[in-house]
């Protein structure tokens, strides 16, 4: 009996529009659907490719002549949190994790629209209405997790993260927090959370979206020690965040048909 070949997803390519990291950059993205019933096959696979899931999509940066946005994980096993970072646990510790299922509520929305007002006024989200919310908590064709943070005292929610389950890990799609306490710097300790979240489950690694260098919005991620980047075609460690500049060029990035011919698919037969 004869098997045929699993059918490799088709790829697409968006218009050119500002890069949100670097003024005066125009950003591009290669992208596939994630539906059907091999959409976690498909998810973990290319996670590990420098692919992100927004909703039903995954996608990774393809810019024509720059280079500069690498996808960032944490591993596990290596990561050693540093004295400021043990700090931040401390002045979080009154704080309780709630893990539910991707389900939009009201009270994330409320909490969603301060810290984009307070934060990203000016972003490519700061328009979004509750549903366009809903439908980025909620349209995941795979294992996902809303993970909620509430003050034991008054029982507010005071941070949120939209998280996907991998098979080597947990990716943080997206969290948001309260913008009033800024001290209490709750996008780290999310991170410093999930890394705990990956260790108690036996997950070695943490993916955490975009390391752009250079950029004062994303820069955070290379206080993390143990954090890898994919670069070309595997992931590599991020030993010191200086030695790497933004790459801009325009032979910085491979043609989109030679990017598609090196991706690997699983094998989505069994």
């Amino acid at each position: 009996m004869r098997h045929s070949l699993p059918l490799a997803p088709q790829f697409y390519v968006t218009a050119p529009q500002p890069c949100p990291y670097l003024e005066g950059r125009m950003e591009r993205k290669l992208f596939t659907a994630l539906q059907g019933e091999s959409s976690q096959k498909l998810n973990d696979s290319l996670s590990k490719q420098g692919f992100r899931r927004s909703q039903n999509v995954l996608y990774r940066p393809s810019c024509a002549d720059c280079a500069a946005c690498l996808s960032a994980r944490i591993d596990v096993t290596r990561f050693e949190p540093t004295r400021n970072q043990r700090r931040v646990q401390r002045r979080n510790a009154h704080f309780e994790r709630r893990a539910t299922s991707p389900w939009a509520t009201e009270e994330q929305y409320d909490l969603f629209r301060r810290y984009l007002d307070r934060r990203h006024a000016d972003g490519g989200m700061a328009d979004m209405d509750v549903f366009e919310f809903a439908a980025m908590v909620e349209e995941t064709p795979i294992r996902s997790r809303v993970i909620e943070y509430i003050d034991r005292d008054s029982g507010a929610l005071i941070a949120t993260c939209l998280t996907d389950m991998l098979d080597d890990g947990l990716s943080m799609v997206y969290s948001f927090y309260e913008p009033d306490l800024a001290r209490n710097s709750l996008g780290k300790w999310m991170i410093l959370d999930h890394i705990e979240i990956a260790r108690e489950a036996g997950l070695p690694y943490v993916y955490l979206g975009y390391w752009v260098p250079g950029s004062d919005k994303m820069g955070y991620k290379a206080e993390f020690s143990a954090l890898e980047i994919f670069r070309r075609d595997g992931w590599e460690r991020l030993e010191n965040a200086g030695d790497f500049n933004a790459e801009m060029h325009p032979l910085s990035t491979d043609p989109i048909a030679e990017q598609v011919a090196n991706i690997s698919f699983p094998d989505t037969r069994g």
